[in-house]
């Protein structure tokens, strides 16, 4: 950039590229909204006063200018589409940059899945900043497709895309000075970058270990007390609404009492149809619940921009990037136009640039299972009575109860009349043979089977089902296409979405993967599910460190006690 006419344009000697006229500043700085007009050379705002000019000048007659968004944590393959898609749903509502924890595609390709997510972010109207995933895998009590040390993590920690190391989800592995867990955050601290946080319910002298170890922030809160106490100790809050986690209006309390400068938005894991609005609808919600308009701007912009040390984002003022947002009103928070890098690129909901022709790099296939038979998924009748995973809807953690088995020619089988369904989860990344059996209760199939190839943290594939026959089948389905989600009936597949990318993102349009999920919910209420999102439900039972009791490749999880335990009572 030309220094020299930077100076001359702020100076109001020299035109500006660009002059927005009549608009009123959302300052978050001062916390103070008056009219102005903002010059911008190439993608930088240089001046902010009445009387510059410009080679281009839009009027906007009195409306809003907010800073653009900005969403302090989310994993993009959770909308299971390619970046590109992604950034055409969000971009136009208002959300300019991201910070993304690439956790999930590391936990299946390692290096090559976060370099596969790297590349295919270039060249968007969004930037995407990283944070390098620290818990891949995340537990031993799994089979994951690789295993990232800090040595591994070494190799990226310097790029200038990278912001520092994502969540720490082993915060008793911080508090017990496991040594593996700690050389990830000793490599973030010596580069002078962020340590995020994953410490739910963590408290006390704990919380203060974990805090002292570097940690800096938690998106994991749920209570105003909770967040309260990580905030006295120095902890930026994130305040999550994703699609199952949604922690906004518990925290209200928080935000409208205590320092707010402590908290941004972030959507941690969101379906790609609950994409629509983003951190917009965020801000949106917070104000309806009573928090002051510029402070939620704040939280969605300066706020998370300060604590990744982005020094030039976040703001309407001399220095800071041209990302900002025309707003309407503060009220409904919907972009009438977004400008990034100086550069209209969204107008009333829609793109105004075009992202057609851009391509993702290739990538290796990632269902690699050891051949599979029908008698793989049988389970031997060693006992009368069995324990059995008891989901609870829209929450994360399940319980354990005892139950009696029943049995059929030797072999236990699911008990349709009582809600005792077989669960399977398979191996994919190295072939192993490893098929973790168990049983699971709150689905209510009364046929047919359900699969994925999303399941926390490791992704192996995960089938839900009444009889032998159609879990094969589901597994068969999504071994031919390389992962995906599917819904199969007597012998009959009934829907399914392909999601050839790792097992977890689709290489199709938006539009066609919601088609396509909607096209899935109701298959599985064709087979008389009873729960609203049983592919969510499914995908976290194999997630090792959410109590009490779940599942994995290598068999059933006593989460309470971390370690593997047996599928029979005695």
């Amino acid at each position: 950039m030309d220094l020299e006419k930077v100076i001359d344009v702020a100076k109001g000697h020299k035109k500006a590229d660009l002059v927005i006229k009549c608009a009123k500043v959302i300052n978050v700085f001062s916390e103070e909204i008056y009219e102005t007009d903002v010059a911008i050379v190439e993608d930088k705002i240089v001046g902010l006063g009445k009387d510059y000019e410009g080679e281009k000048e839009i009027d906007i007659g009195g409306k809003y200018l907010s800073p653009a968004f900005i969403d302090g944590h989310v994993h993009l393959e959770s909308a299971m589409l390619l970046p590109s898609e992604f950034a055409k749903i969000v971009v136009p509502s208002g959300t300019t940059t991201v910070i993304a924890d690439p956790h999930e595609i590391a936990n299946v390709m390692g290096l090559q899945g976060i370099s596969f997510m790297r590349e295919s972010t270039k060249n968007l109207p969004l930037d995407v900043y990283m944070m390098l995933p620290s818990c891949v895998p995340a537990t031993n009590l799994e089979t994951s497709g690789v295993d990232l040390n800090s040595y591994d993590l070494a190799l990226l920690i310097d790029a200038p895309w990278v912001l520092g190391v994502a969540e720490m989800m082993n915060f008793p592995g911080i508090v017990e000075k496991d040594k593996n867990a700690l050389s990830k955050v000793k490599l973030g601290l010596e580069k002078d970058k962020k340590i995020d946080g994953h410490s739910p319910h963590l408290t006390g002298k704990d919380l203060c270990a974990y805090v002292s170890a570097g940690v800096c922030s938690d998106h994991e809160c749920t209570t105003p007390d909770e967040a309260l106490e990580k905030m006295r100790l120095g902890m930026s809050i994130m305040v999550r609404e994703g699609t199952a986690a949604k922690d906004l209006d518990s925290l209200v309390p928080l935000m409208k009492k205590y320092n707010t400068r402590k908290c941004m938005f972030v959507t941690d894991d969101r379906h790609p149809q609950d994409l629509y609005g983003h951190i917009a609808h965020m801000v949106k919600k917070a104000v309806k619940n009573g928090v002051d308009p510029i402070k939620a701007i704040q939280m969605a912009s300066i706020n998370t921009a300060e604590y990744f040390k982005l020094s030039n984002l976040g703001a309407i003022a001399p220095g800071y990037k041209a990302d900002f947002l025309v707003l309407d009103d503060l009220q409904d928070f919907n972009p009438r136009l977004v400008f990034k890098n100086g550069q209209l690129v969204a107008k009333d909901g829609k793109m105004t640039v075009d992202l057609k022709d851009l391509t993702p790099p290739p990538i290796r296939g990632s269902v690699n299972i050891k051949y599979l038979y029908k008698e793989n998924l049988q389970i031997p009748a060693k006992s009368e009575k069995i324990k059995v995973i008891n989901v609870i809807e829209n929450q994360l953690i399940t319980t354990k109860s005892i139950e009696k088995a029943k049995s059929e020619n030797g072999f236990i089988v699911s008990d349709i009349d009582n809600d005792i369904l077989k669960i399977a989860v398979i191996e994919r990344h190295l072939a192993s043979g490893n098929i973790g059996l168990g049983f699971v209760r709150g689905f209510g199939l009364k046929s047919g089977a359900i699969a994925s190839t999303v399941a926390h943290d490791s992704h192996n594939m995960i089938i839900v089902g009444t009889n032998d026959e159609d879990m094969y089948l589901a597994a068969v389905e999504l071994v031919k296409s390389q992962g995906g989600k599917v819904v199969v009936e007597n012998g009959k597949v009934l829907a399914k979405l392909e999601l050839p990318i790792a097992g977890l993102m689709s290489n199709k349009p938006a539009e066609k993967v919601i088609s396509q999920l909607k096209t899935l919910n109701e298959a599985v209420s064709q087979i008389h599910c009873k729960i609203s999102d049983p592919f969510m439900s499914m995908a976290f039972l194999s997630l090792a460190v959410i109590p009490e009791l779940k599942i994995t490749d290598k068999g059933l999880i006593d989460v309470c006690s971390f370690e593997q335990t047996s599928l029979y009572e005695n």
